[in-house]
């Protein structure tokens, strides 16, 4: 609730881009849909041919409602009272910081997913400049300080999200940025504005993303 349930716009655009870049399509779940911004805009964009959305907060009064998305509420670090293989593609944008077991949360995915679909998560990103400071002299990364506590619980690296992900069978899995990142204690300027855009990548964004496909069993 202390996020209003939305993202950042500019992670919404990286995120149809990334979904475009793959080429997903059919079924899409948006776990973790907040109010349904995003949802909606998907629902909009034409690449998908259903849109449900997972929560477990109804933000009612200021929820994106469309005829085109359905909704799930429930728990997500619980199992989705979903039959396997429903999907062919999952995001779950700034979602995996809330959840307490990660990996876990990864095999529902897995599961949720046909053969070959498409998952994109991201999540905070604890290796910029602004992430590393914050740890050296605040004793935590800038997300998951004491203000952002207990909302954000999980804090992951791309190797950490790397392995998550190859070990709960995803493959062929990529990593993205926000290219969008502020600087540490002026947080109304932003890297990529004093650099003209020069300064992007790990260190001078504070989101990363990463897309995976579900591994396609061949039976021996």
């Amino acid at each position: 609730m202390a996020s209003a349930g939305r993202s950042d716009g500019l992670i919404y655009d990286r995120v149809l881009a990334e979904l475009k870049k793959v080429g997903a399509r059919g079924r899409l779940l948006d776990f973790g849909a907040g109010t349904g911004e995003l949802a909606a805009r998907l629902a909009r964009s034409g690449l998908f041919n259903q849109v449900t959305a997972a929560d477990i907060a109804n933000y009612r009064h200021h929820c994106h409602t469309t005829e085109k998305v359905d909704w799930i509420y429930g728990d997500l670090n619980l199992p989705l009272a979903v039959p396997d293989s429903t999907f062919d593609t999952i995001i779950a944008v700034e979602v995996l910081e809330h959840l307490e077991n990660p990996r876990g949360v990864a095999r529902e995915w897995n599961r949720l997913l046909k053969p070959g679909g498409w998952l994109l998560i991201t999540t905070p990103n604890v290796e910029s400049w602004r992430s590393v400071l914050s740890l050296v002299f605040r004793g935590h990364f800038i997300a998951f300080t004491a203000e952002s506590y207990p909302a954000h619980i999980t804090a992951l690296t791309r190797l950490d999200l790397h392995r998550i992900l190859d070990e709960t069978s995803f493959s062929n899995i990529s990593v993205f940025y926000s290219e969008y990142g502020v600087v540490p204690r002026l947080t109304f300027l932003s890297w990529q504005r004093i650099s003209n855009g020069r300064l992007s990548g790990v260190r001078y964004s504070d989101n990363v993303g990463i897309v995976a496909q579900k591994r396609i069993e061949i039976a021996s």
